[in-house]
């Protein structure tokens, strides 16, 4: 069947600013990290982004390492999109990275110009794009000079082969630092893609200010940990899940008889919300504005319509903040 996008998407999502710049983003954004590799039917895939965007979903966010293998995420991607999203690929933001291990040898891995200008022109023909929206540096580099992959980013601009670059996983006196860069060379940073949820909170110290100072916007990966902050393990592993799996992001080890009284501690404060644990967390990182969007994997299209439908309820009261903090300060 052909594909037709729901004509009331854009009433299902709320979008905001994107730091200082003219770009919004939606509040849920979709990560491919998981669930598009070869590994996973392409039917399942194509559907899970179909509705995913009759939910108002606009940006998909890629790396050239995605799959598994390698690379497979966007080359599936790049078919879904051909077949499917071709008449709306202007009301879509396509996101991607490069800066893990790709291709053998010293070119295919971190930060020098030769990796990422060359990665993005691998990433480019997988999706059979002429531009991606967003191109992320995906970690430092300590031995590249920080002034050689900011204007790596500045030169692919500057090629329209990128709109706009991020950085992912940079401390924040370094991300002050190559924004500082980025915005001498004339090509301004974003947006920043940190690792942040309940359980990891190390943002908070300086990088969200850091980038609210520097008109930068902030896009959390991993807001719900993995699958920690959902119902999933309330009742023990369950086979079919990540921990089950052998998932190098999430082992049985993690769920310490602790972290599950956590768990269960805050899904007693989402119930009293009216909200599933994930709906609570997701808000909870939404809290005060100074994220721009939560990226989400999912697997079933039940998980996106529990992402979307936490827009209905993402304000916290004083005292549930207070409850939550106590509780995550007894988190292991």
């Amino acid at each position: 069947m052909v594909y037709q996008a729901d004509s009331a998407r854009y009433e299902k999502m709320v979008y905001s600013r994107c730091g200082d710049s003219g770009l919004k983003l939606p509040a849920i954004s979709f990560g491919l990290w998981h669930n598009f590799g070869d590994a996973t039917l392409l039917e399942n895939s194509r559907q899970l982004l179909r509705h995913a965007f009759d939910l108002g979903i606009t940006h998909f966010d890629l790396a050239n390492n995605y799959g598994p293998p390698p690379g497979s995420a966007e080359s599936n991607f790049g078919r879904i999109l051909r077949e499917d999203f071709l008449p709306w690929r202007d009301e879509l933001i396509i996101s991607s990275k490069a800066g893990y291990t790709m291709w053998d040898g010293p070119y295919g891995d971190w930060g020098s110009r030769k990796y990422l200008i060359a990665s993005l022109d691998q990433s480019l023909r997988r999706m059979g794009l002429e531009y991606v929206d967003i191109f992320y540096h995906h970690r430092p580099d300590p031995e590249t000079p920080l002034k050689e992959t900011m204007r790596a980013l500045d030169h692919i601009v500057r090629q329209g082969k990128a709109l706009y670059v991020g950085l992912s996983n940079y401390p924040a006196a370094l991300a002050r630092e190559a924004i500082d860069i980025l915005n001498d060379l004339g090509t301004p940073c974003l947006i920043h893609q940190p690792k942040y949820s309940m359980f990891e909170r190390w943002v908070e110290t300086e990088l969200l200010d850091a980038l609210q100072q520097k008109g930068v916007g902030c896009i959390a990966f991993s807001p719900l940990a993995g699958g920690q902050l959902t119902d999933r393990y309330l009742h023990g592993i369950p086979a079919d899940s990540r921990a089950a799996s052998g998932s190098r992001f999430l082992n049985p080890d993690q769920l310490t008889d602790e972290k599950l009284a956590t768990v269960h501690a805050l899904n007693a404060v989402a119930q009293r919300r009216g909200q599933k644990l994930s709906q609570m967390a997701l808000a909870w990182v939404l809290r005060g504005g100074k994220v721009t969007s939560v990226l989400i994997g999912a697997s079933k299209i039940g998980q996106l319509d529990d992402a979307v439908g936490m827009l209905t309820n993402r304000d916290f009261s004083a005292a549930e903040c207070k409850e939550i903090d106590a509780i995550l300060s007894g988190a292991k």
